[in-house]
C-alpha cells in the first residue's frame, strides 16, 4: 500500500494540482522500504503525472481558449519560448511552480511525446535521486 500511495502522490504532484511527494518519499525511505523500488515508483508516478499535463496541453488548448481560461497572447508567448529553448526547458520540469506549466506547454506545441517522456523521466529520476542522496547524508 505504501508504494501505491507514493505512486498516487507522485502522480498528483506532477499535475497542475498543488502538492509534493518528497516528504512521503523520505518517510518511506526511513521505514526501510526498498530505495530502488521507491525511486522507480516515484519516478513513474511523477513522469505519468507530467504526461497528463502534456495530454491536457495537446487536447484541451482550444477548449481553454474558447472558455477564456487562457488568453491567445499568453499561449503565443509560452509557445515561442518553448520553441526557442525546447527540450532543454523540460529538464526543469521537476521544479516547483514552473515545472508543471512547462509540461503543459510541451503538449500545446505538440512536442514529440517519446522525447518528452525520456527527458522528463530523466529529470524526475534525477530529482528523486538527489532527495535520496540527501536522505542518506542526513541519516548517516
Amino acid at each position: 500500500m505504501s508504494y501505491f500511495s507514493l505512486f498516487l502522490t507522485s502522480f498528483a504532484s506532477a499535475t497542475l494540482l498543488p502538492g509534493g511527494s518528497e516528504a512521503l518519499f523520505v518517510y518511506l525511505l526511513s521505514e526501510h522500504l526498498s530505495p530502488i523500488l521507491l525511486l522507480g515508483v516515484a519516478t513513474l508516478g511523477n513522469t505519468l503525472g507530467a504526461f497528463a499535463n502534456y495530454i491536457l496541453g495537446k487536447y484541451a488548448t482550444d477548449f481553454a481558449l474558447r472558455k477564456n481560461y487562457m488568453k491567445e497572447k499568453h499561449l503565443q508567448k509560452a509557445s515561442s519560448l518553448f520553441e526557442k529553448y525546447g527540450a532543454w526547458s523540460l529538464l526543469f520540469s521537476w521544479l516547483p511552480i514552473i515545472g508543471d506549466p512547462l509540461t503543459f506547454v510541451a503538449g500545446i506545441v505538440r512536442y514529440a511525446w517519446w522525447k518528452f517522456v525520456i527527458i522528463v523521466g530523466f529529470a524526475k529520476l534525477a530529482r528523486y535521486v538527489f532527495v535520496y542522496l540527501g536522505f542518506l547524508a542526513i541519516a548517516s
